[in-house]
């Protein structure tokens, strides 16, 4: 763990080992301000900053039961500071107590709605196993797709696991690569709606269908919605489409409007979309952190039922709150087990 702030303490305290405390942490000397703050908690046992201090000292040289111990003092003492909840889930987990952390990240949350350390820990919590890359990973090795296509590409991050021999394209109207990329992927900077307007998809994938493709582009569903459409148009029965950032964390991380660095947008509703229109396709949602990762199989290259109805049905599941998803999240986001032997029977 880093080094953890601590709250300034209006608190009296032995005035000498609080100076001298803050004057080694200033110095960089973390082992002597640990030796001054337990002497200023002689002094005050109710110090929060000094507590605070010795609970990240402890947590940093492995002693996490002493960690928690004055971790969970700070809570007692300023229990409305979000951090202190979050210091004391991140002790609990290296004291494998998942359920104690998950309570003291949910606490945090409620504190702190916007506490961003608490997002990606929760989501790990909440999504075991494999991380979605990883998992996108061993679908290109089961799958071994002849063509790949991918929208929102970024830093190239995931279009990097496209094998060798894969014909991979990649659409992003900004990439910003930091990947070392294979000779056979092409990146388009175009929006996916204008790749598929203007481009000739099939002569660009060699005469080949769209074997596999990810979605990963605006975190709004309608978007997605749209760049599905076009995919399976030029996809074949047996293609494979991943959409990334299915099953979000909770409201805040859900909105279309992103208010946290932690934000998977409403593609959730996508997922809703393709169960009630498309019974006929094979829809899945892997408990992959940290926001799921779709799988939709079946495909039918004509099938015309959303393109016709594109803005009905968006108009209809804009319309949905984030709380339908109260009733039966796991359900109705057909949530499927991260675990590889059963992820790999619904590639069949």
């Amino acid at each position: 763990m880093k080094e953890m702030p601590g709250p300034s303490s209006g608190e009296p305290a032995g005035k000498a080992a609080l100076e001298a405390a803050l004057a080694a942490l200033q110095a960089g000397n973390h082992a002597v301000a640990a030796e001054h703050f337990v002497r200023v908690l002689r002094d005050d046992p109710k110090h929060v900053q000094a507590h605070h201090f010795v609970g990240g000292f402890a947590f940093q040289n492995g002693r996490y039961g002493e960690a928690l111990q004055h971790f969970e003092e700070v809570r007692r003492l300023d229990p409305k500071d979000a951090r202190h909840a979050f210091n004391s889930a991140v002790t609990h987990l290296k004291l494998g107590g998942i359920d104690a952390a998950r309570r003291c990240l949910e606490a945090a949350l409620a504190l702190d709605p916007g506490f961003e350390p608490v997002f990606a820990v929760l989501a790990s919590l909440n999504l075991p196993g494999a991380y979605y890359l990883d998992v996108l990973s061993a679908i290109h090795s089961h799958l071994r797709p002849r063509t790949y296509l991918e929208i929102g590409v970024e830093t190239g991050q995931s279009i990097a696991l496209a094998r060798p021999e894969t014909r991979a394209i990649g659409i992003d109207p900004e990439p910003k690569l930091k990947m070392q990329l294979g000779s056979r992927t092409s990146i388009v900077a175009t929006t996916s709606d204008d790749y598929f307007a203007t481009r000739d998809v099939s002569a660009d994938l060699e005469g080949l269908p769209i074997d596999l493709a990810f979605i990963d582009g605006m975190h709004r569903f309608e978007f997605a919605l749209r760049d599905f459409v076009s995919i399976e148009k030029h996809a074949a029965p047996d293609s494979t489409v991943l959409i990334h950032d299915c099953y979000p964390l909770n409201r805040l991380t859900a909105e279309r409007e992103q208010h946290t660095v932690f934000w998977s947008g409403d593609i959730w509703r996508l997922v809703l979309v393709l169960r009630k229109y498309r019974p006929d396709l094979s829809v899945n949602v892997i408990a992959t952190a940290p926001t799921g990762l779709g799988v939709v199989r079946r495909l039918d290259p004509r099938s015309r039922v959303l393109g016709e109805r594109l803005e009905e049905i968006g108009r209809e599941f804009l319309a949905l709150d984030y709380s339908v998803l109260d009733v039966d999240k796991p359900g109705m986001l057909a949530l499927h087990p991260n675990d590889w032997e059963r992820v790999k029977a619904i590639l069949q």
